[in-house]
């Protein structure tokens, strides 16, 4: 949790956990700890005010640098909207470097209390990891594995003060409905140890998240900002378990985070992965799933912007990127023609040449049909005109127009992209 040399500050509310947890770090890492900081919800009136200022003090008393927030929460979910202010709160504190670490408070208890939350919502595994005990965001909780009961007792062995918050005692939360009614009647008529149980699942289900993120960040990088690209038919194989993990990654590269995402909806996704053909589509929170063929595309937006025409004004070879690989066309002429009037663009709906070996013009959308290329490739797809005539398209070849003219797709170095021309 505190790596040699790391600068930790201690989030401090002014409630016993939190106040517990100052005074340990104080005792067990005083070369780490260098603050002591206090989001001040303002949501208790005077009360709140009286929190600041009791955090304050022994933030003073302890020689330690004070750090305080305040923000308007608004309407909606007041606990959500007041988590993400202080984590907000605490990113700033990390990006500003002023500290490495910030340390907060949670206990046994409090994780407990989570893993049941979202156990009664309809958690997946991951959710019912509860409370991690060191984020990637620079999160550490060193009182996780402490029930709340032994920090009181730590507190008033010393004789240490600290603040109660009244709102704990409000029903109006779901979590102080839980903590105070659901997980004292399950203690108390089913399992007396109720909270180390859930506090176990929640490991339990921690460590499976750990394997799973080690197999999943093996997997290749997201297509492009935005959007990923999967092939169906490898993926409908796959065990359920390992297709759900599998998607919820897509999903995740896709979107760049899982809110909002829950089982249901990464369930549809399976279903789309899982379908023996047609086209669908799904809509998901801050996302589009899209079946076409045998692919699948998650994408942010609607429609991606289409790509300006790339004139080819001589032989060369030239970049085009739309969909995953980048592609380059080397164009011969005959030795006699060094200057050409060509132009490399996106498919345009209406479309129609003459491959070579056909016996009359076909549309290119019916050729898209006949390859099974997906619906949202197309506009991107690589075609080489002459003033409007196609004389190639990927996949499908010159036209019987194109004699003397030869195009070739070649492999793409990464240092080729963005290079337009080379001769």
């Amino acid at each position: 949790m505190v790596p040699p040399g790391a600068r930790v500050i201690a989030a401090v509310s002014g409630g016993a956990d939190s106040v517990a947890l100052l005074y340990i770090l104080r005792q067990i890492a005083p070369g780490a700890l260098v603050g002591v900081a206090h989001f001040n919800h303002g949501l208790r009136g005077a009360e709140s005010e009286q929190d600041e200022q009791f955090v304050r003090d022994v933030a003073e008393n302890f020689g330690l640098p004070f750090h305080r927030a305040s923000v308007e929460l608004g309407a909606g979910n007041l606990e959500q909207n007041a988590r993400r202010a202080r984590r907000a709160f605490f990113r700033e504190l990390i990006q500003q470097g002023t500290a490495d670490r910030i340390a907060v408070g949670h206990t046994l208890d409090d994780q407990a209390e989570t893993v049941m939350f979202r156990l009664l919502r309809g958690s997946g595994l991951s959710g019912l990891a509860g409370i991690l005990p060191v984020t990637a965001e620079g999160i550490i909780r060193p009182l996780l594995g402490v029930r709340r009961e032994d920090v009181r007792s730590y507190l008033r062995e010393r004789g240490i003060a600290w603040r109660e918050d009244s709102s704990n005692a409000s029903p109006r939360f779901a979590r102080n409905r839980i903590r105070q009614t659901l997980l004292p009647a399950l203690e108390r008529d089913w399992n007396p140890r109720i909270a180390e149980a859930l506090a176990h699942l929640g490991d339990v289900a921690y460590e499976e998240e750990v394997w799973w993120a080690g197999e999943m960040s093996r997997l290749e990088p997201p297509d492009g900002p935005g959007w990923v690209e999967l092939y169906a038919p490898p993926l409908a194989a796959l065990p359920r378990a390992v297709l759900r993990r599998r998607l919820r990654e897509a999903i995740r590269r896709a979107k760049g985070d899982l809110r909002g995402i829950d089982f249901a909806h990464v369930e549809q996704v399976v279903e789309l992965a899982m379908a023996a053909k047609g086209s669908a589509r799904r809509a998901l929170p801050g996302l589009t799933v899209v079946r076409s063929f045998d692919w699948l595309l998650l994408r942010v937006s609607a429609t991606r912007p289409g790509i300006p025409p790339v004139s080819i004004p001589k032989p060369g070879t030239y970049a085009w990127r739309w969909a995953k690989p980048l592609i380059q066309l080397t164009i011969s002429a005959p030795a006699q023609c060094v200057t050409l009037d060509l132009e490399l663009r996106g498919w345009r709906a209406g479309d129609e040449y003459q491959p070579q070996g056909h016996q009359n013009p076909v549309k290119l959308k019916d050729l898209f049909q006949r390859a099974r290329v997906p619906s949202w490739r197309r506009a991107g797809w690589p075609i080489v005109t002459e003033k409007g005539k196609i004389l190639w398209a990927k996949e499908f070849g010159p036209s019987v127009e194109a004699s003397g003219l030869l195009i070739q797709e070649i492999p793409a170095s990464a240092e080729s992209f963005p290079l337009k021309v080379t001769s």
